[in-house]
């Protein structure tokens, strides 16, 4: 993220700090200017080799952030940068006294205002910051720090860590965050034995690790990259590989290898693979009640990988920024499910708001006819007259995935299913009855749609990651008429 000694790219952003009306410029994104202050270039590929240009950092951050001004002090901005400071010292950063002075200030400051009211990711941030700093430093006052950091720990562990090993926010993204927060938890135990051998052993860090690589490994592309559900995008979070070495190297033993059909019961999400397909199907909750802020409305969606490459996907997430892309980002319309009405399966507003959730229910998966099943229904349409429900059965076998999607509850309903692709499909066209499509090594892929009334080519877009986005088409069909209908929609080679 460091392109220069005062130059930043983020978010597919750059820009010069000196070119900038300082750490807080509000002419720049928000998420921009906390990755600006979070310093995670300290801890990248070749960091040794730009020492001098973090040290020089560090000390102008110093100079020109008083405390408890700016983005640079907000909680979750400190739990970040207090660890990448930490851990970098531990690395061999030659920290000097104004910069340890400065950390201890700002751990301190932490201490004071803990993210009780967010929850979720950001409490178990300022915890894990509280545990570097108290091991990091000594005296009474560290030990008070290492001591709240392990209580709050303990606790959001067990809330946040599901038996299946996902984060119970539900997004493969967050999940990889807060994965390498526990892998660094182990080696901080491995530095320090004494004052953390205790906690590591009793919280079962190393063993919730390896569960979460596991979780991960199951909800990971055969390209090695997170499926997109809820807030999800590329180069925030290291990958599956990335983050079985870095647990290797942190002594935990992990190989994960998902078996042909993995229902993660906990989270609520299925992988079915068979023969050259992938296929990832949500039958999650939109995520905790009391903390759904990155959740979208995308219940009973689906992707989809052939031969490794992939084929169809959620839309992902571009920005966080309240507005028009925010909401589309998070809207039904945005994911491969069913759209009644034109309404969102779960009420889902502002940047971080839900209110109207789909519930998940009657969800199971089986091996049987040589194919692999999941199913799965939800009610967030209930509002609407008749209370619809949308069901969905999805079967893998080698040559055909097969999605049939039921909506039942009387009355009439505009019904739209979508099934978005990836950009690199190479040719799409519609045919008599479905669609052809090319993928990029050749591969020849039939869509055949019965039970639908009309289908289209529509455009949609593709965000891969924060400030890209990228035009795809989208597959179509729609239905208009009283309920109950059913649509059966097979991917063939």
């Amino acid at each position: 993220s460091l392109v220069g000694p005062s130059r930043f790219r983020f978010l597919a952003r750059e820009a010069a700090l000196d070119e900038l009306a300082g750490w807080n410029d509000v002419s720049m994104p928000k998420l921009w200017l906390y990755n600006l202050h979070y310093f995670d270039d300290l801890l990248a590929d070749g960091a040794a080799e730009r020492q001098a240009w973090h040290l020089a950092l560090v000390d102008r951050w110093i100079d020109d952030n008083p405390p408890l001004a700016g983005n640079g002090w907000e909680p979750y901005t400190l739990s970040r940068r207090i660890v990448n400071w930490i851990a970098a010292a531990l690395a061999g950063l030659p920290l000097d006294e104004k910069a340890r002075e400065s950390l201890a200030r700002q751990t301190r400051a932490l201490a004071g205002m803990l993210e009780f009211h967010l929850l979720g990711n950001h409490l178990f941030a300022n915890a894990k910051a509280l545990i570097f700093a108290g091991a990091y430093f000594s005296g009474a006052e560290a030990e008070r720090w290492l001591n709240a950091g392990l209580a709050i720990m303990a606790r959001e562990l067990d809330e946040q860590v599901l038996a299946d090993g996902g984060h119970f926010e539900l997004s493969p993204m967050y999940h990889a965050l807060i994965l390498e927060d526990v892998i660094d938890l182990v080696q901080l135990a491995a530095i320090y034995p004494a004052a953390l051998g205790r906690a590591a052993a009793d919280q079962d860090w190393a063993g919730r690790a390896a569960r979460m690589i596991d979780w991960l490994a199951a909800m990971s592309h055969p390209d090695g990259e997170i499926a997109f559900f809820n807030d999800a995008a590329l180069g925030q979070a290291r990958n599956l590989a990335q983050l079985s070495a870095y647990a290797g190297r942190a002594g935990i033993s992990a190989a994960p290898s998902p078996p042909a059909l993995a229902h993660l019961a906990d989270s609520g999400y299925v992988r079915l693979r068979e023969g050259p397909w992938c296929v990832f199907f949500d039958a999650a909750p939109v995520g905790p009640d009391y903390i759904p802020g990155h959740a979208h409305a995308d219940t009973l969606s689906l992707e989809i990988s052939l031969a490794g490459a992939r084929l169809v996907t959620n839309t992902g997430t571009s920005t966080y920024a309240p507005g028009p892309e925010r909401e589309a980002e998070r809207a039904t319309s945005a994911h491969a499910t069913v759209e009644i009405d034109g309404a969102n399966s779960s009420e889902v507003w502002a940047s971080f708001r839900v209110g109207r959730r789909a519930r998940p229910a009657s969800v199971s998966t089986k091996v049987a006819g040589g194919a692999l099943h999941a199913r799965g229904a939800h009610d967030g349409y209930r509002f609407l007259a008749g209370r619809p429900v949308h069901a969905r059965d999805v079967a893998v076998t080698a040559g055909a995935v097969t999605i049939v999607d039921r909506i039942e509850g009387g009355q009439r309903h505009a019904v739209v299913g979508r099934f978005p692709l990836h950009p690199d499909v190479d040719k799409v066209e519609q045919t008599d009855g479905g669609f052809r499509l090319v993928m990029p090594d050749g591969q020849a892929v039939t869509v055949a749609v019965a039970g639908a009334d009309a289908l289209a080519i529509e455009q949609g877009h593709y965000a891969p990651e924060f400030g890209i986005c990228r035009p795809r088409p989208v597959l179509v069909w729609r239905v208009t008429r009283d309920l109950p209908i059913e649509v059966t929609v097979e991917f063939g080679v």
